[in-house]
């Protein structure tokens, strides 16, 4: 696999549920979170540069396009990669996939913007971060 994609197993279990035996559609948003915190671990150099408390980045926007139930017991994989890096923007990729027989589960994307945090303001992806990013991004 592509070393700018990063996999996140998890198990389906019983909490987290809805009342017909499925993964209750909120629970997608903490899986898919769980992954995009798995990407970051496996790219510390970067996680480093977010973790000094200046800058963070913060999610936007999110649209989940849920394919597949997932039921208790099942495997679940959540591929992560960054998508795009615009000029005060980016976005991520994700899927969840079903394990045993690579069935998509759900397809998401996020926007985040690059936050100055003691200004509560976004600034422009750039310097740095920037070029960090760049050469993670994979289409």
């Amino acid at each position: 696999m592509d070393s700018r994609v990063s996999t996140t197993r998890l198990r389906v279990r019983g909490y987290h549920l809805d009342g017909y035996g499925h993964v209750n559609n909120a629970r997608y948003l903490e899986f898919l979170e769980e992954g995009r915190w798995g990407y970051f671990d496996d790219r510390p150099g970067l996680a480093r540069r977010l973790m000094g408390g200046e800058l963070a980045f913060v999610a936007v926007n999110l649209n989940i396009d849920y394919r597949q139930a997932a039921v208790a017991g099942d495997d679940l994989e959540i591929l992560t990669r960054l998508s795009a890096v615009g000029g005060r923007s980016a976005k991520m990729s994700q899927e969840i996939r079903r394990v045993r027989d690579g069935a998509l589960v759900s397809a998401a994307t996020l926007t985040f913007v690059l936050l100055d945090v003691a200004a509560n303001q976004a600034v422009p992806i750039e310097g740095e971060i920037r070029e960090l990013l760049e050469p993670l991004v994979m289409e």
